[in-house]
């Protein structure tokens, strides 16, 4: 409604209506401004980014690189290094756009090939280049993770052949799928940083593997014991390190959101360590290096997509509980299932995934200190979102594997020959060792 005024109030009127019409054009200025870049969260995830690469490189090759036969020991390293070569051009070059551009629900678009988005792209308070290298760590570990099913017995250009497709097939379309706004994000799955993304489809990945691959020669039997335990504890330790970045970098930004994360991670590998260390001692009569530090690992696979839903109580409960249940699924996969799954990625990583997975829609309950479950679910609800968005990605990672695994077989071939397998592949596929001699 437009009041009438006596003409000597409009100098004073007009001058106001300068005032707030200069107040109005700021405040709309700053809603319609493009979002700006946050320096204290770009400095954050810019440290986080370098702590993932960290976990690969040389976290994760040391790890492995220790639970294998010393004559093996650099092969392990060599496909850990030229897997995250691989995937890091892979990402440029086709893996971010189909993980996060587009509005199709089940697989992104190519409009960021190469990323052409320029400095001043931004994504939330982050550069777009930021959030790519950020997002890139992950798909460099995720495929690298694999590396323990097949240890030993595989062929360099299979695992380039393998790693590669896998990359694009299986982890670009299930990150799509989650955390790039595709069909399982659109039920409100939650996954903080990656259950479903990164352990889930590398655990049972891995078991495909090994079924097309078959066993190392001789197992069970003849299965030699790790040639150095003390090379996997530094490795276990960097993984450890490097994953405040892998799970406190999710946050996306220096907020207690972050420092949350950090926490509930920390305490649950603390947990999952003393959980495995105590389960050896009842049962062996004695606790080992390497049972404590698979301990730690599997404590880290479990809280990893609860660890911004839930407190430090939740971060605990989930690391007793992943301990406990990896333990036993060791056994269920090489005894149960004869399969030889040579470093247990299925067991630590695909089973401690999954259980965090489903775990969090019980403990981010406020109670425990969590955060609470998506808009409009309760427990009951978002446990069953939950277990659809497990069902959906074990299924995928298994079909899509099987078919790369066909075509490893009939263009690289899978398998090293009985010959090279018996030198070490140090020597055999590479020409070089990790220890003279």
């Amino acid at each position: 409604m437009i009041r009438r005024m006596a003409p000597g109030k409009w100098a004073k009127r007009a001058a106001l209506g300068v005032g707030l019409a200069g107040l109005a054009g700021a405040a709309m200025a700053q809603v319609e401004a493009p979002p700006s870049v946050d320096a204290g969260n770009t400095a954050w995830i810019l440290a986080a980014t370098a702590l993932v690469l960290f976990m690969t490189l040389p976290g994760l090759a040391l790890f492995y690189a220790g639970l294998v036969r010393g004559k093996n020991a650099l092969s392990v390293m060599m496909h850990c290094m030229a897997i995250a070569c691989l995937s890091s051009v892979l990402w440029l070059l086709g893996g971010y756009s189909l993980a996060f551009s587009g509005s199709n629900p089940w697989i992104g678009d190519l409009a960021k090939f190469g990323l052409p988005v320029g400095r001043d792209a931004v994504v939330g308070t982050l550069p777009e280049s930021v959030f790519f290298a950020f997002q890139m760590t992950f798909a460099v570990i995720t495929p690298a993770l694999i590396v323990g099913a097949y240890v030993e017995r595989i062929k360099f250009g299979a695992v380039l052949l393998f790693s590669g497709l896998w990359l694009l097939l299986v982890y670009a379309p299930v990150c799509h799928w989650v955390w790039g706004g595709g069909w399982l994000a659109q039920m409100k799955v939650m996954d903080y940083a990656g259950g479903l993304v990164v352990h889930a489809t590398a655990g049972v990945s891995s078991l495909v593997v090994v079924a097309f691959l078959g066993a190392r020669d001789g197992w069970p039997k003849s299965a030699d014991p790790p040639h150095s335990p003390g090379l996997t504890m530094m490795g276990a330790g960097m993984l450890w390190v490097g994953w405040f970045g892998f799970n406190g970098g999710s946050a996306l930004a220096a907020d207690g959101a972050a420092g949350s994360a950090l926490v509930a991670t920390h305490i649950s590998a603390a947990t999952a360590g003393l959980v495995w260390a105590l389960i050896e001692k009842i049962k062996f009569g004695r606790s080992s290096m390497v049972g404590l530090v698979t301990g730690v690992v599997a404590g880290l696979a479990t809280v990893t997509p609860a660890s911004g839903f839930v407190g430090p109580v939740g971060g605990l409960i989930l690391g007793a509980a992943g301990s406990l249940v990896c333990f036993h699924a060791v056994g269920l996969v090489k005894q149960g299932l004869k399969l030889d799954d040579s470093l247990d990625v299925f067991a630590v990583h695909g089973v401690g995934g999954i259980l965090g997975t489903l775990a969090v829609a019980g403990l981010a309950t406020p109670m425990l200190g969590g955060v609470g479950w998506a808009e409009g679910m309760n427990a009951g609800s978002q446990l069953g979102v939950q277990t659809i968005g497990v069902l959906a990605v074990c299924a995928w990672s298994a079909v899509a594997s099987a078919a790369i695994l066909l075509v490893c077989r009939f263009t690289t071939g899978l398998r090293a020959s009985p010959e090279a397998i018996e030198d070490g592949l140090d020597v055999s596929a590479h020409g070089e060792r990790a220890y003279p001699g």
